[in-house]
């Protein structure tokens, strides 16, 4: 079966929260990233995707998002030891915290970063940087309502 992943493309004055994931982790190690994580087993529930992403959100960099979360895409891809997830992202839009690395296991650092700044950066690889791009495009269109 799947791992399934979520990850949020947090949003606040033009800028991204970024993070740079501990050289430790088994996967894309060292490199740019969105905030997220696994979904945990629950049984029979509601809303499980956009719970655990507001969780792993403030359990990695301690900051809060709105409630109303906005579905950007899914993919899916092997680990680097093999393993097959299923990756959901969502746009979520700042609320409260200032942004820290909870975990030196997972996170190295944390970063607001402009798109330009995430398209230009060694360490961002093609899925981050398409992520945004998409990201931007519904910002686009809800600032155009």
């Amino acid at each position: 079966m799947f791992i399934v992943n979520v990850e949020g493309a947090i949003y606040k004055d033009n800028q991204w929260l970024i993070i740079e994931r501990s050289k430790k982790e088994e996967h894309a190690a060292g490199l740019l990233s969105l905030v997220g994580g696994k979904v945990e087993q629950e049984g029979n529930t509601t809303d499980i995707l956009e719970r655990t992403v507001q969780r792993e959100i403030f359990e990695e960099v301690g900051i809060k998002v709105k409630e109303n979360l906005t579905y950007i895409h899914s993919t899916s891809f092997i680990t680097d030891t093999g393993e097959d997830v299923v990756n959901i992202v969502f746009l979520c839009e700042y609320e409260s915290g200032k942004a820290s690395a909870k975990s030196k296991d997972e996170i190295e650092s944390v970063h607001w970063m402009t798109s330009q700044q995430i398209e230009n950066h060694p360490y961002a690889p093609s899925y981050l940087k398409e992520s945004i791009i998409l990201a931007n495009k519904i910002i686009t269109t809800m600032k155009g309502c």
